[in-house]
């Protein structure tokens, strides 16, 4: 009886030892760089010029820019030709100072 007992107890015991090693999160060593370094990285690459950036690529990489927004600022583009400064898109149709604020790092004009 007692043997019955501290095998199913051992058994127990390996048993959570196996699942407690399967759930646990694998180290990725991306994870152990700060994640400040990270966006630093991010915000680097992807740099948006308003003058030769599509819709799509406006929309996607713009905080608050939808199809909408994006179509606005390529209408005035081409209305008024290519931009000569970041704060030159506030004179686009819904686009504010917030809005801009958020996006002028990710912006450039060239």
């Amino acid at each position: 009886m007692r043997k019955a007992n501290f095998s199913s107890l051992v058994f127990a015991f390996l048993t959570s030892i196996s699942l407690a090693t399967t759930a646990a999160p694998s180290t990725n060593t991306e994870a152990l760089i700060p994640i400040t370094t990270q966006m630093t990285k991010v915000e680097q690459s992807s740099k948006v010029n308003l003058n030769s950036a599509d819709a799509e690529t406006l929309r996607r990489d713009l905080f608050g820019i939808g199809a909408a927004k994006a179509k606005a600022i390529i209408a005035y583009r081409e209305t008024n030709g290519p931009f000569t400064a970041i704060d030159e898109l506030l004179e686009v149709k819904g686009i504010g100072k917030a809005l801009l604020e958020k996006n002028r790092d990710r912006l450039e004009v060239n």
